[in-house]
């Protein structure tokens, strides 16, 4: 089901209007989970590193065994030719998927050089910049590289997310904060997570067990050139809880504040603040 309006879908060498079916009933992608997507986003008239998502959905196909067939380059152009469409103005939702069709000769393993690919653009508002949102602990926790395919945007992860956002509602809260098989903090259900104490950024240091995001990388490498120190490391459930500041990091909304964690309150404090102001002046140089 979708969750934005105004889709169209590239299928079949075409683009299609609408929300088009693209898997049939035996396609190995439906019944075994063999499937990976991308998530970049378009607003205000730039599509900030929409190159980076094109050319990691490529690699999430290869960790998932699954064969690419669309250099990244030609991805990106086929999704500028779609965005062009849309109304001067409008914010969307670029999704690039890959799966695979058949499966080998005992079914489980995907069958290599049959792959099938859309790429969906979908209409979606970005969040309002005072938009914000709180945490909670789950008992959910993220898998290792050793038991899951951690190093690959898959669908198959997304229903783990999904348990850890539904008992963090349940509980009143707006998401997640996730541990790692360690119990060390690793990010949200859906997000990557950064805090700030006494005017140092930290985020959870990429680790094998979840996928360091473009969003992320971009975001520490536009406070260092402010001159922020960010450090990447590990922290814990209780530096959270001492945190002076928390924001998410994500395509989808770039910068969500945090007003709170279970019973503890965060400012809209400097860093998170100048974290969103610095990633729009990166989205509109034209880098």
């Amino acid at each position: 089901m979708a969750f934005g309006t105004h889709i169209r879908t590239w299928f079949d060498g075409r683009w299609n209007e609408g929300d088009v079916a693209v898997m049939r009933a035996a396609d190995h992608g439906i019944w075994q989970g063999s499937s990976v997507f991308d998530g970049a986003r378009y607003f205000e008239g730039v599509a900030p590193d929409l190159a980076a998502h094109c050319a990691r959905v490529n690699r999430s196909a290869e960790a998932l065994m699954i064969t690419p067939t669309l250099a990244a380059e030609e991805m990106e152009a086929m999704a500028r030719e779609g965005l062009a469409r849309y109304a001067e103005g409008a914010a969307v939702y670029v999704r690039p998927m890959y799966w695979a069709i058949h499966g080998s000769e005992l079914g489980v393993a995907p069958m290599q050089g049959v792959t099938g690919f859309a790429l969906c653009l979908e209409q979606v508002p970005m969040p309002a910049p005072e938009a914000t949102t709180t945490l909670t602990t789950t008992s959910f926790r993220r898998p290792v590289l050793a038991d899951n395919v951690c190093n690959a945007k898959a669908g198959c992860l997304y229903p783990n997310n999904a348990r850890m956002l539904v008992e963090a509602q349940r509980k009143g809260f707006g998401n997640a904060l996730v541990c790692d098989a360690m119990g060390n903090v690793a990010e949200t259900a859906t997000a990557n997570v950064f805090m700030v104490r006494d005017g140092v950024a930290f985020t959870p240091i990429a680790n094998g067990t979840f996928l360091s995001g473009i969003t992320r990388a971009r975001h520490i490498a536009n406070l260092r050139a402010d001159g922020v120190e960010v450090r990447e490391t590990v922290l814990t459930i209780d530096d959270f809880r001492a945190a002076d500041e928390v924001f998410l990091s994500g395509n989808f909304a770039k910068v969500t504040p945090v007003r709170g964690f279970d019973d503890v309150s965060y400012q809209l404090g400097p860093i998170t603040r100048r974290a969103r102001a610095l990633y729009w002046d990166f989205a509109h140089s034209g880098a």
